[in-house]
């Protein structure tokens, strides 16, 4: 447990570094791949409504008396 106490600053700063390498996005990279998210997830949350709401009135229509 000590030993690994120990080593935890090297990893901090091994983290550090290889932070320093990555290639981070642009802000307008990802507002764009966010708003198309959210488009895409409103389209699917339309279509799969529809597809309940189609379903529900046929079987309402089935089970009546």
């Amino acid at each position: 447990m000590i030993k690994k106490i120990k080593r935890f600053p090297k990893f901090l700063k091994e983290v550090k570094e290889e932070l320093k390498k990555v290639n981070w996005s642009k802000k307008e990279e990802v507002m764009e791949a966010t708003l198309l998210v959210v488009v895409i997830a409103g389209m699917l949350t339309l279509y799969i409504a529809g597809i309940d709401l189609g379903l529900s009135k046929m079987v309402q229509f089935l089970f009546q008396k």
